[in-house]
């Protein structure tokens, strides 16, 4: 009976409980992937921002989602982290909660932007000539205000019900984080209507979205073929090519974790793809538009070398 009333105010998450030896090595991986990670977004925001040449919609939007990256990889890694290196670790519930609020808002949000930016490149390749009027400064920020609205404010109402449900235990996660299965896996609530909820959200954030991706890059594509000259072609596609790699294996971690069916699957295999989605997808998206965006390559030697110049310069002066 104590078991069965006891209300649950701090949580256990195991980590790799089974794997203890490969702290050592993923410990020093984790912490190199997220500086990696964060040192990237910054170096696509810091880049973009003071490289006039730069100053277009795809590489604004380009900005918000590396700034989104920075957020998801601050909200798992660092706690994850210490839960690798102490082999489990006691959260507070409402702290708990506030992970999962977060990482479920940045998720929403990373949906979104890549939606607007598979627009953004629908309109730059199916009507050129219209693109500068539709796609301007003002439908950047509106359309940025709104992605941010919805994503954050839209959650709140999953989280809160969520939150409503009764756990009375056991409070171990077998998790790496605070996500939506293990926290209804301890509830002692009965927890259909906050799976039909999470079901409708994720029509609304994410069915929805990629629907409309892949409406885009139809339209796109059958663009792409009906330009004549094959460099035209190649042209066109390399504008694009870079998002769409993104696209495709942010979707394909989300969709293997939340969307495709997960029974049978280990707890193990489950912590694998949710460190693709949260750790590994964040690190690829600045590795990708670094190394296939020329614009970028060349804003970053331009940069590079005007601060060799500059520290030359303050060195010869000293």
């Amino acid at each position: 009976m104590q078991y069965n009333t006891t209300k649950v105010f701090e949580i256990i998450l195991l980590g790799f409980p089974n794997f203890q030896n490969i702290k050592n090595i993923f410990f020093p991986l984790m912490l190199l992937i997220y500086c990696v990670t964060i040192c990237g977004n910054l170096l696509i925001i810091l880049v973009v921002s003071y490289s006039r040449s730069l100053h277009s919609p795809m590489y604004f939007f380009l900005t918000q989602l590396s700034f989104t990256d920075i957020l998801l990889s601050t909200i798992i890694v660092p706690n994850m982290l210490h839960v690798v290196l102490y082999e489990g670790s006691y959260v507070s519930f409402i702290g708990c909660f506030i992970q999962f609020y977060c990482f479920l808002a940045t998720e929403s949000l990373e949906c979104l932007i890549l939606t607007v930016m598979s627009y953004d490149r629908y309109q730059a390749i199916c009507n050129p000539l219209q693109y500068t009027s539709i796609i301007n400064f003002t439908f950047c920020a509106k359309t940025i205000f709104l992605t941010w609205m919805v994503g954050f404010s839209i959650i709140c109402i999953g989280i809160l019900t969520t939150s409503m449900l009764y756990f009375c235990g056991p409070n171990i996660i077998d998790h790496l984080f605070c996500d939506l299965v293990p926290l209804l896996n301890i509830s002692c609530s009965d927890t259909f209507l906050v799976q039909l909820e999470v079901s409708l959200l994720s029509i609304l954030l994410v069915i929805i979205p990629s629907i409309i991706i892949v409406m885009s890059y139809v339209n796109i594509i059958i663009t792409i073929l009906r330009i004549p000259s094959r460099i035209g072609r190649q042209k066109a596609f390399s504008t694009c090519s870079s998002h769409l790699i993104v696209v495709s294996i942010f979707y394909w971690t989300l969709f293997s974790v939340y969307v495709f069916p997960t029974r049978g699957q280990s707890s193990t295999i489950s912590k694998v793809l949710s460190l693709l989605y949260t750790v590994f997808t964040p690190l690829t998206n600045p590795i990708i538009y670094t190394l296939r965006n020329k614009e970028i390559r060349k804003a970053i030697h331009e940069k590079s070398h005007k601060c060799i110049i500059y520290f030359n310069s303050r060195e010869n002066s000293i």
